[in-house]
């Protein structure tokens, strides 16, 4: 149950001295057609980035009955706490290595079923996904590359659940999961001219949960060999359940970063 982000973009943006993710992912955004190689023939990109999305869907703990959250972006402005997104890849010939982080710490409105079982509901959640991914290159020419790929990415979630009113008025509780996930897909651009180009990815998968997915598509325009910068649209489901612990989400919404090649 976290969300990102839009505050992120104002947080961020203190990171684009550094850098959401709320995500992939924001790997895939980073153009390596027509970067100049090193001497080792290595290139590599580092994209702080933020992501402005909404969040919507269930949460539970302990086995209480479960509450849900619906947020639009524009919501997360006032709700986000802190949140630290950024994304990198090293590059060889057809293969890569490639991250991403995001951190958040949220607090939210919820409610409970017909709204029975309490009044409102109190939500703070703090969350972590770290993806980690190796790709190979099946298409590459002067235009781009399209790469399928494979990783894990481990998630880390704690939430807060206060009742307020009805039944289970003044129940609180604290509750943790840690899992990870394995992921496959594919990711890549093609530049349109040397300055503008599509790039995007898809991602899916399971493990600790159900499902586990991440799709992105973005317009990124090139001004050197150096910076580029992309903006998008991003979406990531994640459906977690396990021992009481429920944390069934879709995040999505506009995605901005800067992509720095060296």
């Amino acid at each position: 149950m976290t969300a990102f982000l839009l505050r992120a973009a104002v947080l961020c943006a203190g990171l684009v001295a550094t850098s959401p993710g709320w995500a992939a992912d924001l790997t895939p955004l980073t153009p390596d057609a027509k970067v100049v190689e090193s001497p080792s023939g290595w290139t590599f990109t580092v994209a702080p980035y933020f992501w402005m999305a909404g969040i919507s869907g269930d949460i539970a703990q302990f086995g209480l009955p479960e509450v849900h959250i619906d947020s639009d972006f524009g919501d997360i402005l006032e709700n986000l706490d802190f949140a630290f997104m950024a994304a990198g890849e090293a590059r060889y010939d057809r293969f890569s290595i490639f991250g991403d982080i995001i951190y958040t710490k949220l607090g939210a409105d919820a409610n409970t079923p017909l709204g029975i079982l309490a009044d409102s509901v109190d939500v703070t959640s703090k969350t972590f996904a770290g993806l980690l991914g190796v790709g190979y290159s099946v298409l590459e020419d002067q235009s781009g590359h399209l790469d399928v790929v494979g990783g894990v990415r481990v998630w880390s979630v704690d939430t807060n659940i206060s009742f307020n009113g009805g039944i289970l008025g003044g129940v609180e509780q604290d509750d943790s999961a840690t899992w990870v996930d394995g992921l496959v897909g594919v990711r890549g651009n093609y530049f349109f001219t040397p300055e503008i180009y599509l790039t995007g990815w898809g991602l899916v998968g399971a493990g600790g949960a159900d499902l586990d997915w991440d799709v992105a598509l973005a317009l990124g325009y090139k001004f050197t060999d150096t910076i580029s910068a992309v903006a998008g649209y991003r979406a990531l489901g994640v459906d977690y359940d396990n021992d009481g612990f429920v944390f069934d989400v879709v995040q999505q919404g506009p995605i901005l970063g800067v992509v720095i090649h060296f």
